[in-house]
C-alpha cells in the first residue's frame, strides 16, 4: 500500500510539465535542482533553533523584560491533592458550587479551601507576562532575522523585480545556496512551533486554539514543502518574504504591550498595520498571485495537478489574510476613533 502511494505522490503529472520526468532533475552541467530527501534535515534543524531559542529567551529576553519593567511573578502552587487533580484534568477547571462541596467531603476538607485549590490550579494554567514577552522575543527575533536575510538574498535576483523572471527556464532553474538555506530555516522555525505548541503560551488550554495552530504549521510546513519538491523555489522565497516582514512588527508590539510602553506599542502597531495591507491585502493578490494563477498559462498550455493544489492552497491563504485584514482594521477603527 505504501509503495502504490508513494508511486500515486511522485507521480509526474502531479508535479511538472509534459514531457518533463525525475530523471531531468539530475545535478548536471552546472545546474543544481532541489531534492525531497534534503527536507528531513529540516528536522534536526528545528532542534538546533529550540536550542538557540533556549539560551535566547534566558540570557537575552529575560534581561531585557527586566530592563523593560516586567517583573518575574512567582504563581503559588496549590498543594498536591490527587483527587481534585483528577477532577480538573477530565471534568473541570471552573466547578460548580455543589460539585465543590461533594469534593470538599471526599477530601475531608473545607469548602474554602477546595475553592482557594482551583483558583490557584487555574492561575498556574495563564501564561506569566514574562513568559509571554519570551515567546513573543523569539518569533520577533526569527521574523526579523528571516526578513533581513530574504532582502540580502533576493535585492540582487531579476525576479525580485520582473515576476515574469520566475518563470523563465522552469523547470530547469537551479537553487541557489541562498534559497536552500532560506527554505531550511523557515521549515525547521515551523516545525518548532509545532513541537513547543504543548507549552508555548499554554495554547493546550484551548483545544480549538492548539488545534488551529497545529493546522496553521502543518500547512505552512506543507507548502513550502511542495514548493521545494516542484523546485517553484524562486515563488517560495518571495512568498516566504512577503509574509515575514510584517510579522516581525507585530511581535514587538507585543513586547512593549507586555512592558506597558502604550504609545510604543500603538506606534508599532499601526506600522504593523501599514505593512501587513501593503504586504498581505496588495502585493500577495496583485504579485504572487498573479504570478501564480495567470503567468504559468503562457509557459504551459496543459496545467498540472500540482499549478491547482498550490493554487488552491495560496487562494485559502489570501482568504485568511482578508479575515485577518477585517480584525485589524477593526481594531484600528476603534483605536483612532474611542482612542
Amino acid at each position: 500500500i505504501l509503495k502504490t502511494l508513494n508511486s500515486w505522490f511522485w507521480w509526474e503529472n502531479i508535479w511538472m510539465p509534459v514531457n518533463v520526468t525525475w530523471a531531468h532533475f539530475v545535478d548536471r552541467d552546472g545546474l543544481v535542482f532541489p531534492k525531497p530527501y534534503q527536507l528531513y534535515a529540516t528536522i534536526p534543524y528545528a532542534f538546533v533553533l529550540l536550542i538557540i531559542r533556549f539560551f535566547s529567551e534566558r540570557y537575552v529576553a529575560i534581561p531585557l523584560a527586566k530592563a523593560l519593567g516586567i517583573k518575574n511573578v512567582r504563581r503559588v502552587k496549590p498543594q498536591p491533592n490527587p483527587v481534585l487533580e483528577s477532577y480538573f484534568r477530565e471534568c473541570s477547571k471552573h466547578p460548580s458550587q455543589s460539585e465543590i462541596q461533594g469534593l470538599a467531603k471526599k477530601c475531608n476538607c473545607t469548602v474554602h479551601l477546595v475553592e482557594k485549590w482551583f483558583r490557584r490550579r487555574r492561575n498556574l494554567e495563564i501564561p506569566t507576562v514574562l513568559r509571554k514577552f519570551q515567546e513573543a522575543f523569539w518569533r520577533f527575533s526569527f521574523y526579523l532575522t528571516s526578513s533581513i536575510a530574504g532582502f540580502i538574498f533576493l535585492y540582487d535576483k531579476p525576479w525580485f523585480y520582473d515576476i515574469w523572471q520566475t518563470w523563465v527556464g522552469y523547470p530547469f532553474q537551479t537553487l541557489l545556496p541562498s534559497q536552500y538555506w532560506y527554505y531550511m530555516a523557515e521549515i525547521s522555525f515551523y516545525w518548532s512551533l509545532l513541537f513547543t505548541l504543548g507549552i508555548d503560551n499554554k495554547r493546550k488550554a484551548s483545544g480549538h486554539d492548539f488545534l488551529a495552530h497545529v493546522v496553521h504549521h502543518l500547512a505552512a510546513i506543507g507548502l513550502m514543502s511542495g514548493s521545494w519538491c516542484g523546485n517553484y523555489v524562486r515563488l517560495g522565497t518571495l512568498v516566504m518574504f512577503v509574509h515575514d516582514t510584517a510579522d516581525f512588527w507585530l511581535e514587538a508590539a507585543k513586547m512593549f504591550n507586555y512592558a506597558h510602553w502604550e504609545k510604543t506599542c500603538n506606534m508599532l502597531f499601526i506600522i504593523f498595520s501599514i505593512a501587513f495591507f501593503i504586504t498581505r491585502i496588495i502585493l500577495f493578490p496583485f504579485w504572487i498571485l498573479r504570478a501564480t494563477l495567470y503567468q504559468p498559462t503562457y509557459y504551459s498550455t496543459t496545467p498540472v495537478i500540482a499549478y491547482f493544489l498550490f493554487n488552491g492552497q495560496l487562494l485559502v491563504l489570501q482568504g485568511l489574510h482578508l479575515y485577518w485584514g477585517y480584525l485589524i482594521f477593526k481594531i484600528l477603527k476603534r483605536f483612532i476613533f474611542l482612542k
